[in-house]
């Protein structure tokens, strides 16, 4: 017998969190998203790739629902959404914080019938006060704007039928969130008028400049074909 999803309330929200290591950053992130809890969200679902620090306890305090799936963002993402229960998916980063707001602004997408075929995501930002920070920001703003490639750190919410017409995520190690964005086309991508802030630990520790070029490296070697998991040695 084959078990049936639970009834879950029209237009609800299924949060997808993919987590490795994550217990330093993912208590905000959970805080942001539980505050939505009564409104649209009907579940937080953490995907985990063999966590050996205090990640699955803090989701589970925090009420969650815990799976396990092979390590990799992408195995883990299309695990998620498997799972899930709403018929709308937001896939978000264990370091990403959706600003206070969001859950507002995301009802409002998911209301407007034209976007069952369209996908939304958050405005990029770092929680450091750095120049250099606000000028990935702003670069950040500009390839959105022109090439349609927001990045999995900005968050991306679609409708559980576009996500699955799509094909969903796919199981790759590395740039999941490319491959999916390019699916669904610029014309079909929309900048929510609202923030996530992102932990900048990455680009402290290894430098900014150092740190962008090999993400630029990586998105032009993906472009051209690379297997994402050779990719994945170099991004570190």
């Amino acid at each position: 017998m084959v078990n049936a999803r639970p009834p879950v309330p029209d237009r609800s929200l299924s949060i997808v969190i993919p987590t490795l290591n994550a217990a330093a950053t993912l208590g905000p992130v959970l805080a942001a998203c539980a505050k939505a809890r009564a409104e649209a969200v009907a579940e937080i679902i953490l995907v985990d790739g063999g966590s050996r620090d205090g990640t699955v306890a803090v989701a589970r305090a925090a009420g969650c629902r815990v799976i396990e799936a092979p390590r990799g963002r992408g195995p883990q993402l299309a695990a998620g959404a498997r799972a899930a229960n709403g018929d709308w998916l937001l896939f978000l980063h264990a370091d990403t914080r959706p600003a206070p707001g969001w859950s507002g602004i995301a009802r409002g997408f998911m209301a407007a019938p034209g976007n069952a075929g369209r996908a939304g995501y958050f405005a990029f930002a770092l929680d450091d006060p750095a120049p250099a920070a606000r000028r990935l920001e702003r670069l950040v703003a500009w390839r959105c704007r022109r090439l349609g490639l927001p990045y999995g750190d900005q968050g991306l919410l679609l409708s559980r039928a576009f996500h699955d017409a799509l094909g969903g995520v796919r199981p790759i190690p590395l740039m999941e969130d490319v491959d999916l964005v390019r699916r669904i086309g610029r014309r079909r991508l929309v900048g929510l008028p609202v923030a996530a802030l992102t932990s900048a630990a990455r680009w402290r520790r290894e430098g900014w400049r150092r740190r962008s070029a090999r993400n630029l490296l990586c998105l032009s070697l993906f472009f051209l074909g690379l297997p994402p998991r050779l990719i994945q040695r170099l991004y570190g």
